[in-house]
């Protein structure tokens, strides 16, 4: 165990290196002809292997009572939601415009956990409330002739995500304290697996798909950083310090996975933009630190 403790650095520098490398590159395979419905479904899938991991770990035991169940499966509801709207709004908007906003979560976190739970937060989460409000504004200047989304329409699914997995931690708090952490993920990963007929249910069949290996293989491999990323921040909260860890993961997988896109894209943004970019990152390194404080 003490072994174990001393590694939680290793477990923040994976996840931020999967969650970032992930964020960035995980359109490619919608961009090859792969649906990004058939993208959720895979992504799901890759969520087993990441859950038996950490059973298996824990010595397959898994927290089987009313309550796990329920709070398990409303957080991993919460998140499959998410993320199947995540793949459509990367349809119509670039990475390095969607995952600034989407590092904001703490934003609706927080909120709700000072209307619902009573919960009170300090200076730290109502400047970077404040900062988030403005960089989302300046995120969304479309210049004239440079427009890199289509219309506001992008910001409207990317705020689906956000409030869905600002809710997702919200409950988290409270699913943390009745269960383990292996068992709350795998009530993630069975929520997500739930959904599968819908995304199916969604797709069209009748346009072209791409089943080589640009498709559904890639989209596996892409998938998979998501899945185990994940798991190694369950990891790092259970053996580190979350005042240190809350913070650079919040800020760092976001900051690699818009300088990742900006290359692949091959686009430097309006100064508007790349000023909203900067004030998101500072928003949700603020947020990251109240969070840390309150955990």
């Amino acid at each position: 165990m003490s072994r174990s403790k001393n590694h939680w650095p290793i477990y923040v520098i994976i996840h931020v290196l999967f969650i970032g490398v992930w964020g960035a590159v995980t359109e490619i395979p919608e961009k090859n002809g792969f649906p990004p419905t058939l993208g959720y479904v895979v992504w799901a899938l890759t969520m087993i292997p990441a859950a038996l991991a950490a059973l298996k770990l824990k010595d397959w035991k898994l927290d089987f009572n009313k309550s796990a169940v329920l709070w398990g499966s409303a957080v991993g509801l919460l998140g499959a939601v998410g993320q199947l709207v995540l793949f459509f709004t990367l349809r119509i908007a670039p990475a390095y415009l969607v995952f600034p906003i989407l590092s904001l979560t703490p934003v609706v976190t927080i909120l709700l956990a000072v209307v619902l739970l009573h919960e009170k937060t300090g200076k730290k989460g109502w400047i970077g409330i404040m900062l988030a409000l403005i960089s989302i504004f300046m995120l969304s200047y479309q210049p004239a002739g440079t427009a890199s989304a289509s219309g506001y329409t992008w910001l409207l699914f990317t705020a689906i995500p956000l409030v869905a997995w600002g809710a997702q931690g919200c409950i988290m708090r409270f699913a943390n304290e009745i269960m383990s952490a292996e068992s709350l993920y795998f009530y993630m990963m069975l929520s997500s697996i739930l959904l599968i007929p819908f995304a199916l249910y969604m797709t069209n069949f009748d346009q072209p798909i791409n089943w080589g290996f640009k498709g559904p293989y890639l989209s596996a491999i892409l998938q998979s950083l998501n899945a185990f990323g994940a798991l190694c921040l369950v990891y790092a909260f259970r053996y580190g310090k979350a005042i240190i860890i809350a913070p650079i993961t919040t800020a760092l997988a976001p900051v690699l996975t818009v300088t990742l896109s900006l290359v692949l894209y091959q686009t430097i943004p309006h100064p508007v933009i790349v000023a909203g970019i900067v004030l998101t990152i500072a928003a949700a390194l603020l947020m990251g630190l109240e969070e840390a404080s309150n955990a």
